[in-house]
C-alpha cells in the first residue's frame, strides 16, 4: 500500500510497527490519518541520520498516495475540497512574531461572531508545534470520525475546532519538519467534517516563515487579521506579516491592537504601557483598517485558562465589548464583498 517505502525492515523497529498497524487500518482514512500522526511522531524521535530521515519522508509519500486513494475510492470529487465544501469564508488571524496575544484574540472573536453575532464558525489551530486550542476551549481528546472519514470536530461555546493539540499528550512535544507540518495542517483543514460555515477562523502559527508562506498560497482564504500590541518592535514584525500576506494575494481584513492600554481596577487610572498610537499609525501606513483596540485585562488571561473566553464569561467588560465590536467589523467586510472572495481564490484539489 505504501509504494513510496522501498524497504520498510530498514525502518526503525518502532515504526514498522505502527506502520503495520496503518495497513492493517488503511480500509479507513480517519482511521490512516491518527495512525500516521503517531508514525511521524515516532520518526521524528527515531531520524538520527540522513538515512533514516530519507526513509520518513517516504513514509509521508506513501501516507500521502494512500490517502488520495481512498479519497477516490470513497467518490470524493477534487472539486468538492472535501472538508471545506460548505465553508463560506476562511480567514487567517496572524502575527509576525509570538507573545502579542494571536491565540487568545482567535478565540475570543470566534465565540463573539458565534454567540453574540449568529454566525456558524470554525476554529483551526495551525500551530502545530505550540498548540493551545483545547485549553482555551476546554476540549480534550482525539475526535471521532464520520463514515466518509472526516474528523468531527469537537464544538464548545457554539464554535468547532480542530487542533494538534487533541491527537498529542500533556507536554509532548512535536518534533516535526517542514513538509510534515503543513502535511497535517492540510489534513486538518480538508480533513475535518466542519459542515456549513459562514467562517471558518485559522490560528496561523507565529512568524512569516516556511509553514506561513505555504498556508498563504494554500488556503482559499478571504482574508487575513494582523494581530500586533503597540510596541515599536511588535508592530516592525506585524508589517512583515501584512507584506507576506499581500505577496501571496491575500486581502487584508484589518489590524487589531492587543494589549493597548491597562486601567487601575482601583482608581481608574488608564496607563499605556506599550506605548500608544502604534496599531493605527501602522494600520494607515499600510493602508488597511484599526479594527480595535484591547485593554491588557488579567480577566482574559484568567478565563483563556479556564477555557471560557472573556466573551461568553464577561461580555459586559471592556474587553468583551472590544472584542464583539471587532467580530462585527470582521462580519461587516465578509457580508459587503458583492461576490464570495473565496471563490476567487485558486481551488485546492486532490490529484
Amino acid at each position: 500500500r505504501f509504494r513510496g517505502i522501498s524497504d520498510p525492515q530498514a525502518l526503525p523497529a518502532a515504526a514498522q510497527r505502527l506502520l503495520a498497524s496503518i495497513n492493517s487500518y488503511s480500509d479507513h482514512l480517519c482511521r490512516l490519518t491518527k495512525t500516521g500522526i503517531k508514525v511521524l511522531d515516532t520518526l521524528g524521535y527515531c531520524c538520527t541520520s540522513i538515512v533514516m530521515r530519507s526513509k520518513a519522508l517516504q513514509l509521508c509519500t506513501g501516507i500521502a498516495q494512500a490517502a488520495r486513494q481512498y479519497a477516490n475510492a470513497a467518490g470524493v470529487s477534487p472539486g468538492k475540497r472535501l472538508g471545506l465544501a460548505d465553508v463560506q469564508h476562511v480567514v487567517a488571524v496572524a502575527s509576525g512574531k509570538g507573545g502579542v496575544g494571536k491565540s487568545t484574540v482567535a478565540v475570543n472573536l470566534a465565540v463573539a461572531l458565534a454567540v453574540h453575532h449568529n454566525w456558524k464558525v470554525g476554529l483551526l489551530d495551525a500551530d502545530i508545534h505550540g498548540p493551545s486550542l483545547p485549553t482555551m476551549m476546554n476540549l480534550h481528546g482525539e475526535p471521532e470520525a464520520s463514515e466518509e472519514g472526516l474528523m468531527h470536530p469537537p464544538e464548545n461555546h457554539r464554535v468547532k475546532c480542530m487542533s494538534m493539540g487533541f491527537f498529542i499528550k500533556g507536554d509532548q512535544p512535536v518534533v516535526w519538519r517542514g513538509p510534515i507540518v503543513n502535511s497535517a495542517i492540510d489534513r486538518f483543514l480538508m480533513g475535518t467534517a466542519w459542515g456549513k460555515l459562514d467562517i471558518l477562523l485559522v490560528d496561523m502559527p507565529p512568524g512569516t516563515g516556511d509553514a506561513q508562506i505555504g498556508l498563504g498560497q494554500r488556503l482559499p482564504l478571504s482574508g487575513a487579521i494582523i494581530v500586533s500590541t503597540p510596541q515599536d518592535v511588535a508592530l516592525l514584525d506585524a508589517r512583515r506579516g501584512a507584506q507576506m500576506f499581500r505577496k501571496v494575494h491575500v486581502p487584508l481584513l484589518g489590524l487589531v491592537e492587543n494589549m493597548s492600554y491597562y486601567t487601575c481596577p482601583k482608581c481608574g487610572h488608564q496607563d499605556n504601557i506599550f506605548g500608544s498610537g502604534g496599531g493605527a499609525t501602522t494600520a494607515d501606513e499600510l493602508g488597511m483598517d484599526l479594527l480595535g483596540q484591547i485593554p491588557l485585562d488579567g480577566q482574559v488571561r484568567h478565563q483563556s485558562d479556564v477555557g471560557v473566553p472573556v466573551v461568553m464569561s464577561a461580555p459586559d467588560s471592556s474587553a468583551g465589548q472590544a472584542y464583539i465590536q471587532i467580530a462585527a467589523e470582521v462580519k461587516a467586510k465578509l457580508t459587503s464583498t458583492p461576490c464570495s472572495t473565496l471563490s476567487q481564490q485558486p481551488k485546492i484539489t486532490i490529484d
